[in-house]
């Protein structure tokens, strides 16, 4: 069974950093994605980034390029999501996501295309 297990959430200062962290077992070989969303109350799950595990293809939503970074250790079976320059409206509950299959770059950014989600994390974004 697929299990994922999210750490790193907190409260930062507005223009500071946080590294989230997702752990994946029950999975075998690297065709699947990981990748992150994003929910706030009274919202639909947004997408933040995914990434294949063998590294073939990456998405970032666009409020984020350029401040946030994704990457893999496969050793580790773990996924980070660097978050740097933040602001007060990247508050919200991240959740890490993995694919079924291995999607290709035109549906990471869809939310149907992850069948296993972790318990999610706050980041609040507050001065």
């Amino acid at each position: 069974q697929v299990h994922l297990v999210e750490t790193g959430g907190g409260l930062v200062q507005p223009g500071g950093s946080l590294r989230l962290a997702c752990t994946v077992s029950g999975r075998t070989g690297r065709d699947y994605a990981m990748g992150w969303f994003r929910q706030v109350p009274g919202k639909e799950r947004e997408f933040v980034v995914a990434m294949s595990m063998n590294g073939a293809r990456r998405a970032y939503a666009d409020p984020v390029k350029g401040r946030f970074t994704i990457s893999k250790d496969n050793a580790k079976n773990t996924v980070y999501l660097q978050m740097d320059s933040l602001k007060p409206e990247d508050t919200a509950v991240y959740y890490c996501v993995s694919s079924r299959g291995n999607p290709i770059l035109s549906t990471l950014r869809k939310v149907e295309t992850y069948g296993y989600w972790g318990q999610g994390t706050q980041v609040t974004v507050s001065s």
